[in-house]
């Protein structure tokens, strides 16, 4: 079956309407937000029959709505902590993003090879697969800003708080490997240039745009000299968009890495004045966005799907996925997680949870030119882990988490 343009606006917002109603029918059944617009993406594409909507066709439009999710999803994630940055009680996070992430990679590229893959594609798709997703992983992140003059500023959820943290920053931090798959595949690898610029030059420079946007914009937020030019006093909450946009742009113009960027921002917007009621005005106003914008990267997934997307995939594409979600992100995590404050059930509940999503398809999209005769695979791959995590994850996420809130609120009493 095919329709014709204006059908096919029906049909969407059908399928929209769909995805909004669908979590609040499902959530006794512990169904997941991501499942059901997954599904609704699934119904449109049946509906949509043999158009061309794929990120194969379609690869610039794929990179940049999954770019615009993922940085409004980064500012939100930022706006959200409340627990300052530190070395100390940012420890659990540092493990999963410098030993757990390269570990993982390593791990996955070495799945690659054994099942003959060419070095640089193996190393891509553990690559574009090593982020966890900020957009959707909300189901196991902090709720949001506390605000208020008595509020307790300090999780004390650490699984939560390591999977926030954790998502907010991995987005970024694995541009270097992306990048080091495509040097290796164009034969243009340097490893000094890559260390010196890709690894480290790249990342100062986003996070010092990232912490000197976030200490002005602070300023003038809540601290600008005459109340009239005091930003939080406007009650504009568009000003959390025009902070992502700004300083993501600002920051890809000097070539560093936007997504560090944006949420090191958010975090030192939120470090200006922790308690005041307009944090958590800019992050409703942000979650907002970030729910439409997710309910369009998943229909557009589903679509794809239904399609065709994953008729390239072979047993070595499942193997990969199945992997990855199953094994390596659990088994690497959970090692690195060792001698921490984390318990055994909730190092394991951290360990389990790194949901695969959206910044996945922003990377394979913004770089496959360079894979072309592997591309169709590499997606296949990709929609079929970004699926299986969607799908599992999502079905897990309430019990587990439920069960460690009730754990610990018996320890408490």
């Amino acid at each position: 079956m095919t329709i014709d343009g204006d059908g096919l606006y029906l049909v969407a917002g059908l399928a929209l309407l769909l995805g909004a109603v669908l979590p609040r029918l499902l959530r006794r059944y512990a169904v997941s937000a991501p499942i059901a617009f997954l599904g609704a993406g699934l119904l449109l594409g049946l509906a949509v029959g043999d158009r061309e909507l794929s990120p194969l066709a379609e690869p610039e439009i794929t990179e940049h709505l999954a770019e615009l999710t993922v940085i409004v999803a980064l500012m939100g994630v930022g706006l959200a902590i409340d627990r300052p940055i530190s070395l100390l009680q940012w420890r659990v996070t540092w493990r999963l993003l410098f030993v757990a992430m390269p570990a993982g990679v390593a791990a996955l590229t070495g799945v690659g090879w054994l099942l003959g893959l060419a070095p640089a594609t193996a190393l891509l798709i553990a690559a574009v697969l090593a982020p966890t997703d900020p957009v959707l992983a909300s189901d196991v992140q902090v709720g949001g800003p506390t605000t208020g003059e008595d509020a307790e500023l300090d999780e004390d959820d650490e699984v939560r708080f390591a999977l926030t943290s954790e998502a907010g920053l991995n987005d970024g931090l694995a541009a270097p490997l992306v990048y080091l798959a495509v040097f290796i595949a164009t034969k243009s690898f340097s490893p000094v240039e890559w260390l010196a610029w890709d690894l480290v030059g790249k990342s100062v420079i986003g996070v010092a745009v990232g912490f000197g946007a976030g200490w002005l914009l602070g300023r003038m937020t809540f601290s600008a000299p005459a109340r009239s030019f005091r930003l939080a006093d406007s009650r504009e909450p568009v000003l959390a968009l025009a902070m992502t946009l700004g300083v993501y742009g600002l920051t890809e113009v000097l070539h560093g890495y936007g997504f560090i960027a944006v949420f090191v921002a958010a975090l030192t917007l939120r470090s200006a004045e922790r308690r005041h009621d307009f944090h958590e005005e800019l992050h409703d106003f942000i979650g907002e966005l970030e729910h439409i914008l997710t309910w369009g990267v998943l229909l557009l997934l589903g679509v794809a799907i239904t399609c065709g997307l994953l008729r390239p995939l072979t047993p070595a594409g499942v193997a990969i996925g199945v992997l990855l979600v199953l094994v390596v992100r659990p088994l690497v995590a959970w090692l690195s997680l060792a001698r921490t404050e984390l318990d055994r059930s909730e190092r394991w509940a951290t360990a389990a949870f790194g949901v695969r999503g959206v910044s996945s398809v922003y990377y394979l999209a913004a770089v496959g030119a360079h894979f072309r005769s592997d591309l169709p695979w590499l997606w296949a791959t990709l929609g079929f882990t970004v699926v299986l995590s969607v799908v599992l994850h999502g079905i897990a996420a309430t019990p587990v988490m439920r069960f460690l809130e009730q754990r610990s609120q018996a320890v408490r009493d």
